[in-house]
């Protein structure tokens, strides 16, 4: 089939539609510290970048429609987009839920914090372990997994029209519940001790309540958290890691 020029500018931009939505919410792209023009430059590379791999395919599926059907066309391949950023993103916001609680449960949760991967404040620690991770996604080549995926996903979601709500928000449900099972995995060893140390320090204060347990109580758990996050950090971080790229490679 042969296009003219608004043809092939149009289909372009039915990918730009998919690629940006995605690039949008998914992490380390994302983020509040890349200005918007590097954002959207990064997008418009991504997409002529793959427009020769997935132009082809496109024209065969969208044969020139009507001005009505480019509209819901376009609102459809954004909503697609922003699912499939949705979806990596919950990982991370999974992971961030996860090192705020994790903040609290070694002592560390009420030190003031700086907005650097997000538009609010968090812990110290909290921003550090996200931040880390946010860096170990791009170290680890994960970036590429999602650009693969973007690939891909045109096979399972085509480019036929509105877009299929059931199956998004099966998809989505799917990536929540692995999301933040994930999660409480890799912050187990926390729960634990937190458990073990309050109910300690609790037994403590009924014994002895002359004495401000809370007060005291405080150096011990900030030493016995920050010594448990030193050792557990690497695993956990390793196994958020490995849980992501699972998660990618299922598609």
């Amino acid at each position: 089939m042969r296009l003219s020029g608004p043809d092939w500018v149009l289909l372009v931009f039915v990918l730009f539609c998919r690629i940006g939505g995605c690039l949008m919410l998914m992490p380390g792209f994302s983020s509040p510290r890349v200005p918007v023009q590097v954002r959207l430059l990064i997008a418009v590379a991504v997409t002529l970048s793959l427009a020769p791999l997935l132009l082809p395919a496109l024209a065969a599926a969208v044969a020139r429609p009507p001005t009505g059907a480019v509209i819901v066309l376009i609102v459809a391949e954004t909503l697609t987009g922003v699912f499939i950023g949705l979806m990596g993103r919950i990982f991370f916001l999974a992971l961030q839920f996860m090192a705020v609680a994790l903040a609290s449960f070694i002592g560390t949760g009420s030190l003031p914090g700086l907005p650097i991967d997000d538009g609010e404040p968090n812990a110290a620690v909290s921003s550090l372990i996200t931040l880390t991770a946010t860096v170990l996604f791009f170290t680890a080549d994960l970036h590429w997994d999602v650009l693969r995926g973007l690939v891909q996903s045109y096979a399972v979601l085509p480019v036929t029209g509105p877009m299929a709500a059931d199956l998004a928000l099966a998809r989505l449900a799917d990536a929540t519940s692995d999301a933040f099972i994930l999660a409480v995995q890799i912050g187990s060893p926390f729960f634990v001790y937190a458990l073990v140390v309050n109910l300690m320090f609790g037994m403590v204060n009924k014994l002895i309540p002359q004495i401000p347990v809370y007060f005291i109580s405080l150096p011990f758990v900030l030493a016995g958290g920050m010594l448990l996050l030193y050792f557990a950090i690497g695993e956990f971080l390793s196994l958020f890691l490995d849980g992501f790229a699972g998660w990618q490679a299922r598609g």
